[in-house]
């Protein structure tokens, strides 16, 4: 079978009709997000405590982008099983991208608290890199876990398509990161209201309701490109090779799929 057999048939969802209308996304998203409401809780709940207690947040990322990959894209999800399952596949890669992430993300935050209070010319140049860096690095991280989980690529090599998809996708960039900004001020400015009870509708909103919804929202803006830059052009080149798992991937029906690409400069060797 091609690709090394990485498909998974375990999981079949309902699919979307190949000539069916299409919604606009900001539908969509809230179609989904309120059809998975429950789901969506539990799983931001138990990934919001492991980026508490594991400081390299990579496992629990890719647990949660594996869930709302799947729902953004039609496909049924088991929610907690499967968040935990694919930690459970991905986790050396996650891990290690975990890692790296929170120790350049420290660096580039001590740098931008030392530059902000420089006043000459070198600390406001530092400080605009510092936080052109941080915007860039966090378009990175919104197709980091979808690689990870989608393709079986060397990190490296993961890491430098996440480069490029950081400006080639950049309005859908922008819409994720304006997206966070809205919702972390919703909770911040609930916590200027004097009641408790708003302090608690803003935790309840940080830790179970905001990470799936800007999760799902993710996924349904960044898959598209992937699709068109990485997954298109290999069945351009290998246009007879598995017609069935092509479907399975959700090219033409939505359905699920765990990692599925091979690095085809990789030895033969290394494909199960």
């Amino acid at each position: 079978m091609g690709f090394g057999g990485f498909f998974s048939y375990d999981k079949p969802g309902p699919g979307i009709k190949k000539d069916g209308p299409k919604k606009k996304t900001f539908f969509v998203l809230f179609e989904i997000w309120w059809r998975n409401l429950w789901k969506l809780c539990l799983v931001s709940m138990v990934y919001s405590l492991l980026t508490v207690l594991l400081v390299p947040s990579g496992l629990a990322a890719a647990g949660i982008t594996n869930v709302t990959r799947n729902l953004a894209r039609d496909k049924h999800s088991f929610g907690l099983s499967d968040f935990f399952e694919t930690i459970k596949k991905n986790w050396k890669q996650s891990l290690v991208a975990g890692i790296i992430n929170t120790v350049i993300d420290i660096i580039n935050a001590f740098a931008i608290y030392f530059y902000w209070f420089g006043d000459d010319m070198l600390s406001i140049i530092g400080f605009g890199f510092s936080v052109a860096l941080f915007i860039l690095l966090r378009f990175i991280k919104y197709h980091l876990w979808l690689l990870i989980i989608t393709f079986k690529l060397p990190l490296k090599k993961i890491y430098k398509n996440c480069f490029l998809f950081a400006f080639v996708n950049w309005k859908a960039n922008l819409i994720i990161g304006l997206t966070e900004i809205l919702l972390l001020a919703i909770c911040v400015a609930l916590f200027f209201i004097p009641y408790p009870i708003a302090w608690v509708v803003s935790l309840l909103l940080a830790i179970m309701v905001f990470p799936g919804f800007t999760q799902l929202l993710t996924q349904l803006l960044i898959f598209p490109k992937v699709k068109e830059l990485m997954i298109d052009p290999y069945y351009e080149e290998h246009p007879e090779e598995d017609k069935e798992l092509r479907v399975n991937l959700g090219l033409d029906v939505e359905v699920e799929t765990d990692s599925v690409f091979e690095d085809k400069h990789l030895e033969t060797d290394d494909k199960k």
